[in-house]
């Protein structure tokens, strides 16, 4: 028996609680709340309160703001109020679940360790008092348990990892918006979004995410469609190229649960059968192995929760990082003297965003050749991402760090000025975000300190004032990275 003394009416709403999947269509919990025949109640809950929950970056917040109106205006056409409220979810779910009179409780799966725990205690809760209360897969194509190793652990490589996703069972169809949504038509109190203060006010330094995203199913859906129509088709060439609109810029929405995994597989395999131009299958599959790749990260931390804070090869514990606060701040605003990386910085302050290939050159010059600790550039990201997610994130830190799970070797440290060179040969993304150098030919874009007195004039530029210089000589940077690697280990077991 439930143990409130009321009575449940068997007309009872079914509660879905919105998390990190903010849309209609392919929302498993949504679809089990309408196909059970009652009228669905939203709730979202602000979780800044549980323990062990990474309270999201300043860039998240304001995304999450938008999205969250997007998803109660979307919710409303069909008549149901999207609930908010702030606190410990644990408490604040039973309430909502009580004030309501819920029947059923839906929610699609997460998969940090302290949302696991949250989600088991409501489910244990909830089901102790008689009420319906389901979990669905919603946000990766495969569940964290389902693929291992022969040897029966997880994957720790991402080649077999995904060798084995692709083997496995065949990820469902998306699902449709439900056809028979009935909004629940009691009152309950909720919060207004506006005071929950997610948006930046003074200074207001969100314009150039204004001018960049729209967050919301329907933005991503957008995004999507373009994407398809000019981007997929050249997308295993083109997808390394920060002068170009070659990537599908949809990894905020996939953050936000805007869009789920299984949309976009089948979206891009369904554009390689019938799309506007056709794909050829080399770009479908590029595609979906970097959908493969954030599938590997989450299952990476539901395995090794402690992956943003911990080695993962714990001999990287001893390695002798050069902690220099005037240097992570050069980095952190662009102004590191080193074009490619600073470009990269201004994109991610201007936009929330950075190009993929760029993200590398960044974190390898901070960690390789400036030798700071991984951690403080995963939380950078975290803070100034619009698409941080705590397990891309940190997975991809590691990676390049050369402490994660299949990770760069250590001795692959990227040259900002080469990879410039060769994905933006004309220096068209330097110039667009590095101002200072817009005049500068292209032979001399990725390395002004080479240009000749006279074409620094003609191009208006004065190093070391306009422009700072390097803050590292890149061999030097270089070197003294190998000789810190080199004092590892190599024979200790990895964690």
């Amino acid at each position: 028996m439930p143990s409130s003394s009321r009575t449940e009416d068997p007309r009872g709403p079914a509660l879905v609680w919105f998390r990190d999947d903010l849309r209609l269509a392919d929302n498993p919990a949504l679809t089990a709340a309408a196909a059970g025949g009652r009228p669905v109640a939203a709730l979202y809950v602000l979780d800044e309160a549980s323990p062990g929950l990474r309270r999201l970056g300043g860039a998240r917040r304001w995304w999450l703001h938008h999205s969250l109106a997007a998803l109660g205006a979307e919710l409303g056409r069909h008549g149901i109020r999207l609930i908010l409220r702030r606190g410990a979810a644990g408490a604040v779910v039973p309430a909502v679940a009580q004030a309501v009179g819920a029947c059923a409780v839906h929610w699609n799966r997460r998969y940090e360790l302290a949302a696991r725990e949250i989600d088991a205690g409501l489910k244990a809760a909830f089901a102790a008092r008689g009420l319906e209360v389901a979990s669905h897969q919603a946000n990766l194509l495969h569940e964290p348990w389902t693929l291992k190793t022969r040897a029966g652990e997880p994957f720790r490589v991402y080649s077999p990892f995904w060798r084995a996703a692709q083997a496995a069972e065949e990820p469902r169809a998306p699902l449709p918006v439900p056809a028979a949504l009935a909004g629940w038509t009691g009152t309950v109190d909720g919060e207004a979004l506006e005071d929950w203060s997610l948006t930046p006010r003074k200074p207001d330094w969100a314009g150039g995410l204004r001018d960049t995203w729209t967050p919301g199913e329907a933005g991503a859906h957008a995004r999507l469609a373009a994407f398809l129509e000019t981007g997929l088709a050249a997308y295993a060439e083109e997808r390394d190229r920060p002068d170009r609109p070659s990537t599908s810029g949809l990894s905020p929405h996939l953050a936000f649960g805007e869009v789920s995994p299984f949309q976009l597989r089948a979206a891009a395999l369904l554009a390689a059968e019938d799309g506007p131009r056709r794909p050829a299958r080399r770009h479908v599959d590029k595609f979906l192995s970097e959908i493969g790749w954030r599938e590997f990260a989450w299952h990476l931390l539901h395995h090794w929760p402690d992956l943003a804070t911990v080695n993962f090869q714990r001999r990287f514990d001893a390695f002798p990082w050069a902690r220099d606060e005037g240097l992570l701040r050069a980095w952190q605003r662009g102004l590191t003297g080193i074009p490619l990386v600073d470009a990269g910085m201004r994109q991610l302050w201007t936009t929330g965003w950075m190009h993929n290939r760029v993200r590398m050159v960044v974190a390898s010059f901070l960690v390789k050749h400036l030798l700071q600790d991984w951690r403080a550039g995963e939380a950078w990201f975290w803070d100034t991402l619009v698409d941080a997610d705590p397990a891309n994130n940190a997975a991809s830190w590691q990676w390049v760090a050369g402490s994660g799970a299949d990770a760069a070797p250590y001795f692959r440290v990227f040259n900002p000025v080469l990879q410039g060179e060769k994905f933006d040969p004309e220096g068209s993304y330097v110039r667009r975000h590095v101002p200072e150098l817009a005049r500068l030919p292209a032979r001399f874009v990725h390395r002004p300190w080479e240009a000749p007195a006279e074409v620094l004039r003609a191009a208006g530029l004065r190093l070391g004032r306009d422009y700072p210089l390097p803050v590292v000589d890149l061999n030097q940077g270089r070197d003294r990275a190998l000789t810190a690697f080199e004092t590892l280990k190599s024979d200790q077991d990895a964690a």
